[in-house]
């Protein structure tokens, strides 16, 4: 997150940070996302709260609806950061994607 913020304040670019921590996602939010990206993209896998799941519950995230069960449950296993612009979402911190899309 660190390296996003740090990327998008060395170009200038405005951002609001929403921290799920303080104000989880809604469900409407995530279906919002999910209508530009995959689920399967949102959920962090390799995250330590994904890996602390049981193989039971991991398997249980077959679609959109179950991946947002979880999600909501635990924000944490979103994948972050999650940066909203007009024409869609990127993930995680990419500098070639974000100079790309971003600039």
């Amino acid at each position: 997150m660190k390296k996003a913020f740090t990327w998008l304040e060395e170009n200038d670019i405005q951002y609001h940070f929403h921290d799920y921590k303080k104000e989880p996602v809604s469900r409407e939010k995530l279906q919002e996302w999910e209508n530009k990206i995959s689920w399967e993209l949102l959920v962090n896998k390799k995250g330590t709260t994904w890996r602390k799941l049981s193989p039971e519950q991991q398997a249980s995230v077959r679609d959109a609806t179950s991946a947002n069960d979880i999600l909501l449950f635990n924000n944490s296993m979103i994948k972050r950061p999650v940066i909203e612009y007009p024409k869609g979402i990127l993930l995680g911190f990419d500098e070639q994607e974000y100079s790309k899309t971003l600039r």
